[in-house]
């Protein structure tokens, strides 16, 4: 992929500070893109961008703060977008949080749904109109083979009962890949695609306790057999920028091609059931 392939083309991704996020931004930015880092935190955001700026060797990165645990962030920063910019290329939806102990949003939902997935879900109807007016829009989202064994509770509303680490990160990926299938079907018709995708194992601090440091020692153990962020992000900066991706729509990709997804998730009544819950528990609009 040349320099310059991204030239004048706008990119927001969020989770930017660390791991495959910062990966991304770090070579779209080296492609020519204009980047928009999207972060909960100032202090790691502000250090992530100085870095992504270096090592890209670009300018055209800029921060901007939005916790996609809380729908009125999320609402306050899509607003601020879209004063600021009139369009936008692509959105890599790359954040993810792995929660060891149950947690809840500022909104009451638990963690990782409600990051993973609702948090998601609102920012990309927020930022739809500026997508909607690019030569072609693209909407990245970063899934996980997790999803296999996901289940979404509908009895559940707060999804907040018998959650534990691993079926909580399922669900939340199983959400990405459903949620992906049923844009897609939405967006027929419109120059906006939307693809979701399988990063592999990659050795990123997802799962790690920032202020405990649960979970250092394993992942050092681990992180030899561990692909690297960039080799990770391979895949999103593949569906970001390669002209070959500009057609694909409602597909989840593993190393760059297209792959199966577990029954569930190729499910069109659960995907539909599960816009009609996200619609309802975030407020979205989706104008088309």
């Amino acid at each position: 992929m040349g320099s310059g392939q991204m030239e004048g083309k706008l990119v927001a991704v969020t989770g930017a500070n660390a791991g495959m996020g910062l990966a991304t931004v770090v070579e779209l930015a080296r492609m020519g893109a204009e980047v928009v880092m999207i972060c909960r935190s100032r202090s790691r955001g502000e250090a992530a961008l100085a870095r992504a700026k270096e090592e890209s060797g670009s300018k055209a990165i800029t921060l901007m703060l939005c916790d996609l645990g809380s729908f009125a962030s999320i609402r306050g920063f899509a607003e601020a977008f879209r004063n600021r910019y009139d369009r936008l290329d692509v959105l890599v939806n790359n954040a993810g949080v792995v929660s060891l102990k149950r947690q809840s949003t500022e909104d009451g939902y638990e963690l990782m749904i409600g990051v993973n997935h609702l948090g998601h879900f609102l920012l990309t109807g927020e930022l739809l109109p500026c997508l909607l007016r690019a030569e072609q829009g693209r909407i990245v989202n970063v899934s996980s083979g997790a999803h296999k064994i996901g289940r979404i509770r509908y009895d559940d509303p707060w999804m907040l009962s018998g959650v534990n680490v691993v079926n909580g990160y399922a669900r939340s990926k199983l959400a990405n890949i459903l949620f992906t299938k049923e844009l897609a079907r939405r967006l027929q018709g419109t120059k906006v695609t939307v693809n979701a995708l399988h990063p592999g194992a990659v050795a990123t601090d997802i799962g790690v306790d920032r202020k405990s440091g649960f979970g250092k020692s394993v992942h050092r153990l681990l992180k030899p057999f561990f692909r690297t962020p960039l080799e990770g992000a391979a895949t999103a900066i593949y569906l970001a920028s390669s002209p070959d991706a500009a057609r694909m729509t409602g597909l989840y990709l593993i190393d760059g091609s297209p792959a199966r997804v577990a029954g569930t998730a190729s499910d069109e009544g659960e995907a539909a059931r599960l816009w009609a819950w996200s619609e309802a528990q975030t407020g979205a609009v989706y104008s088309l």
